[in-house]
């Protein structure tokens, strides 16, 4: 199986920095650090306004995964379970993308 990038977009009810930071900080305490992780990156939308630029969000997240086995541990987590309960109430909207991603060798 191919790693898994597990890419997820936050729009926020409260669209302002600080509760973007809030967010963020709340990825970086819960979120990091499980098992089958390959690489963790969370931020706010860039101020880079660009015709083609999707800017309906404030916060995104990518973790890539070795495996799905790995995501799907992820998704049953405490941790996971616990940064839902935490930031849940402040998302207007959350857009989820996994992907397969192809591993280019050389």
């Amino acid at each position: 199986m191919p790693p898994l990038s597990h890419a997820v977009y936050f729009t926020l009810k409260d669209r302002t920095p600080v509760a973007a930071a809030q967010l963020v900080a709340g990825c970086r305490k819960w979120l990091t650090g499980h098992p089958g992780t390959l690489s963790f990156s969370v931020g706010t939308v860039a101020d880079y306004d660009r015709q083609v630029n999707d800017r309906d969000f404030d916060v995104a997240l990518v973790i890539v995964f070795e495996s799905h086995d790995a995501h799907d541990v992820y998704q049953q987590a405490e941790r996971h379970d616990a940064f839902i309960a935490e930031h849940a109430p402040t998302w207007a909207k959350v857009r989820v993308f996994d992907t397969d991603l192809a591993v280019h060798e050389g």
